[in-house]
């Protein structure tokens, strides 16, 4: 590829794709929440209603001004505890 983008080569050859590759389930890749360059941004909407339905589920209130890293780590605990 000539510019920045990152594309991958399909692994029989037929050409680019883009999304998710057999690298993206590698653990090593996932970064912590609170590492995120975004992660002091407000939680995004598919967040707080994914973690209203958990919160609920589980008899719990959190705040509603949770960041993103925030609103991610209560929802690993909550998905831990289903």
């Amino acid at each position: 590829m000539t510019d920045d983008t990152q594309a991958h080569e399909h692994p029989s050859g037929e050409g680019e794709t883009i999304g998710a590759t057999s690298d993206a389930q590698d653990p090593a890749l996932e970064k912590d929440p609170a590492d995120w360059v975004s992660g002091d941004d407000p939680m995004t909407e598919a967040q707080r209603s994914y973690l209203d339905t958990l919160a609920k589920q589980a008899g719990e209130e959190l705040p509603a001004d949770l960041t993103k890293a925030e609103a991610s780590q209560h929802i690993d605990r909550l998905r831990g505890a289903e």
